[in-house]
């Protein structure tokens, strides 16, 4: 039944956005609190890494079974632009997702006594086009992943590989990118905490760069690797 079925799937998908962005987010915080508010340091940006690392690849190995794991809109951008996934469950994905993010930043800022959610940024001296680029670049690489590990018929049993490569090829960029623009790869992510902060500052940077990094990794994928 298909109600039932993208219900349980939206479900899955707002469950583990939330334990993603919530480990995540609540990273950035806890680093803030621990440090008074100073600048991200070196051993900020590993701490905040691994944490999307680990949260993602329970994330997504958690849904996997379920929804298929996306827990990001540009995975699942990448998925319909694929044809790997329909285009009401993808809006459902999306809702899913976004309603994931804002209640992890909502729990956040209650369970940490009102401190700040951090919001995406530029660093000083990064263009909004640099930071457009690093996100098509770095989203390219995660949906690619996912589709190499998680959607191609072909991958065999890569049963734990696949939520791990994903958690790893974002905590890689999060080292990569992070102290450029806070290396999103995923609209939902920086979407949480502009609701809930109401700082939508350079914000489509962090949807149209993961949309087109993972729309053109569906289509590189599709096309060249899994064309019959």
């Amino acid at each position: 039944d298909f109600h039932s079925n993208a219900f349980k799937a939206a479900l899955a998908e707002f469950i583990s956005t939330l334990i993603f962005v919530f480990a995540g987010q609540g990273s950035t915080m806890a680093y803030n609190k621990l440090t008074s508010n100073a600048p991200t340091s070196p051993a900020g940006l590993i701490a905040v890494a691994l944490a999307h690392a680990f949260g993602l690849f329970v994330g997504v190995a958690v849904s996997a079974n379920i929804s298929g794991g996306h827990v990001n809109p540009a995975v699942t951008f990448g998925a319909f632009i694929g044809g790997n996934i329909s285009l009401l469950r993808g809006i459902l994905y999306w809702i899913a997702q976004l309603l994931g993010s804002t209640v992890a930043c909502l729990l956040l800022k209650y369970t940490t006594h009102h401190m700040t959610v951090s919001v995406f940024t530029l660093s000083p001296g990064v263009t909004v086009w640099n930071a457009f680029v690093f996100e098509i670049v770095m989203t390219f690489a995660l949906v690619y992943t996912v589709y190499a590990t998680a959607i191609d018929p072909k991958k065999g049993d890569v049963g734990v590989i696949a939520p791990l490569a994903i958690g790893f090829v974002l905590g890689a960029n999060i080292l990569a990118g992070g102290a450029f623009e806070g290396a999103a790869l995923n609209p939902a992510v920086p979407f949480g905490p502009a609701l809930v902060s109401w700082n939508w500052y350079h914000h489509w940077v962090y949807w149209a760069g993961p949309l087109i990094g993972g729309g053109l990794a569906g289509i590189v994928y599709e096309l060249i690797f899994m064309s019959h």
